[in-house]
């Protein structure tokens, strides 16, 4: 045990930090504050996401998991992706919607609570990318359910969904001011 405390005593710090511009990390946490006070006023404390992968390749997956990292940490500005439908306020699908997953995601839809935001994330959702027309695939998210909004890319850098989420809440805003 001695020798454990030792040797990291005597290693040395291995941690480099970024240097150079912090103009991406500023970003982030402007952008993260002002969905931060959005989800407040729409949803009083979180927004709850359930993500669901309809047929998708995995690209836009990994991009929402980057989401969680902790380099951009979205749950500190409210956000938090749930295991359920019925705990969540909106919906991220992603991928183009194979004839195999549609009767799942009408299931999740139907037992996500009223009102529900519906996302299309990535150009495969939004109208099936280049699975378009394929014999496996129903197409895009609105070939199944009803979809509010689509976040383009392929797949979605993480600060493009967080951008778009913002304008998402922010129009989620203005409708209920009317």
């Amino acid at each position: 045990m001695l020798n454990l405390l030792l040797k990291i005593f005597k290693t040395p710090n291995n941690v480099i930090s970024i240097s150079g511009d912090d103009t991406a990390k500023t970003e982030i946490l402007v952008l993260g504050e002002q969905l931060q006070d959005r989800i407040k006023k729409l949803f009083g404390a979180s927004l709850a996401i359930r993500q669901v992968s309809a047929g998708s390749d995995n690209s836009t997956e990994q991009e929402l998991v980057a989401l969680g990292n902790a380099y951009y940490d979205v749950e500190r500005f409210g956000i938090h992706f749930v295991a359920s439908p019925k705990h969540a306020d909106m919906l991220m699908v992603t991928g183009p919607i194979t004839h195999n997953m549609a009767e799942a995601l009408r299931r999740a839809y139907d037992n996500t609570p009223d009102p529900k935001i519906i996302v299309a994330v990535g150009d495969d959702a939004i109208d099936g990318g280049i699975f378009k027309n394929s014999y496996a695939v129903e197409g895009g998210v609105g070939a199944v359910i009803p979809v509010h909004y689509g976040i383009p890319g392929n797949p979605p850098s993480p600060i493009t969904i967080i951008k778009h989420l913002l304008k998402i809440l922010e129009t989620e805003a203005d409708k209920l001011k009317k």
